[in-house]
């Protein structure tokens, strides 16, 4: 059996959906000749945590640890003991000076992230792992993206075969703009870009638009492996809705680049319209304090929004079922056409009615409208959102295309990595 070291920042007990994509190629590797091997740190500095994706770890995976060095305890001491959370982007958020000035400092003196510290040792450590092991192909998955260059200098240092993942952009990454980077940090991100491109062996990335934006940096052919669901997280029983209520739900960050403010209005104006039905919103995760404030003070949202704590996974699939409407919200920023969510593919799972709000000529809206799990809408249409509730609550929805959901596994994904790391 062939052996590929992934290289991740991210992983179990680490949630959300960053850690997913590699903790479930690493589940499904094995049965397509590739052992996986695990290489991440062993202290990382990360907001959120997800006890329950443990059960996906096979006792038979090799996960090698190495401590890594994070600036953030520095901006504690002197932010009264408070970390900056989600990599010092608080969206939605008034900020204080400290705030702008961490946002600077992170910005232009840790490029291309504040992990750049663990790039040289692991290099130095890997050497020698990748010697014991015999490892056929090494991959980089980011961000962060500075995991791309231990992938970088392996390749100089070793020779050894890369595979670079992007699961976002990296110098066209649209949060990058609240950095306030000045014209060098700007130029020194996309001159470690374009190595990365011109050095790796193969460079995957999860969407078509991102697919052309990395051919516009740097002329060369790139793959798309899009994330996906595992239909073994769905074998469940479905939960009755014993309250009769209409739920909507929403899983994840709301902030300033995911602010439905006329998904709020048209929702107003549906739980007016419709005095007979028992409406209920629920927004699990986190939520910008301003965006917050405003739900909390409108007379009528107050009604029937739920704000709930983030979920670990296990509970996540649970909630699924006890919803009659997935709310998937795409950034509203200027490179979201290739946006696709990792949730999109679990919301697919589930059987449920899928209302987006985003670009609806992007990639998202294609593979919702291929998979016809649902409907996309741009952010500004109004009454195309009131029309789409409106139908929804009697019933008018989704026509699903069991075929073309198939292929969105992730064992089925996993397939189509095991090819290019055979040809690599």
């Amino acid at each position: 059996m062939k052996k590929v070291l992934i290289i991740t920042y991210y992983w179990p007990p680490s949630g959300g959906g960053g850690v997913q994509r590699w903790l479930k190629f690493a589940k499904y590797l094995p049965e397509f000749g590739w052992e996986p091997i695990i290489f991440t740190p062993e202290n990382p500095d990360f907001d959120i945590q997800d006890q329950s994706l443990l059960k996906d770890i096979s006792p038979r995976l090799e996960v090698i640890k190495l401590p890594i060095w994070e600036p953030y305890s520095l901006f504690a001491k002197v932010n009264k003991g408070k970390k900056p959370k989600q990599g010092l982007i608080n969206g939605g958020e008034k900020k204080s000076f400290f705030n702008a000035l961490a946002l600077f400092i992170r910005g232009n003196f840790f490029i291309p992230d504040p992990r750049r510290f663990w790039v040289r040792p692991s290099v130095k450590f890997l050497s020698r792992i990748i010697d014991d092991n015999n490892i056929d192909v090494v991959v980089t998955t980011g961000p962060p993206h500075s995991i791309h260059l231990i992938g970088l200098g392996l390749k100089k240092k070793r020779g050894v075969k890369w595979l670079a993942d992007f699961r976002d952009p990296w110098s066209k990454w649209d949060m990058l703009k609240q950095f306030k980077m000045l014209p060098i940090a700007k130029y020194m991100h996309k001159r470690l870009e374009r190595k990365v491109l011109a050095n790796a062996d193969e460079v995957l990335t999860v969407s078509q638009s991102w697919s052309k934006e990395f051919e516009q940096l740097y002329p060369r052919k790139y793959k798309v492996i899009t994330n996906g669901f595992d239909a073994e997280d769905f074998k469940l029983e479905t939960d009755v809705n014993y309250n009769n209520e209409f739920v909507i739900s929403h899983f994840g960050l709301i902030n300033e680049f995911r602010n439905p403010i006329n998904f709020w209005e048209s929702a107003k104006e549906m739980v007016a319209g419709n005095p007979e039905t028992k409406f209920k919103i629920n927004l699990f995760g986190t939520i910008a304090p301003e965006i917050l404030r405003m739900l909390q003070s409108d007379d009528v949202l107050k009604t029937v929004v739920e704000i709930k704590s983030p979920v670990s996974h296990d509970q996540v699939l649970k909630e699924y079922q006890k919803t009659d409407v997935l709310l998937l919200l795409l950034n509203n920023t200027d490179n979201a056409q290739g946006h696709i969510p990792g949730k999109l593919f679990e919301y697919m799972a589930s059987g449920k009615f899928v209302l987006a709000l985003g670009p609806v000529e992007g990639d998202s809206a294609a593979i919702i409208n291929e998979t016809g799990i649902g409907q996309v809408l741009n952010w500004g249409d109004e009454e195309g959102i009131k029309k789409a509730l409106n139908s929804i609550v009697k019933g008018n929805l989704s026509n699903r295309n069991n075929k073309a959901i198939g292929k969105y596994t992730r064992k089925s994904l996993t397939e189509e990595l095991r090819h290019r790391l055979d040809q690599i």
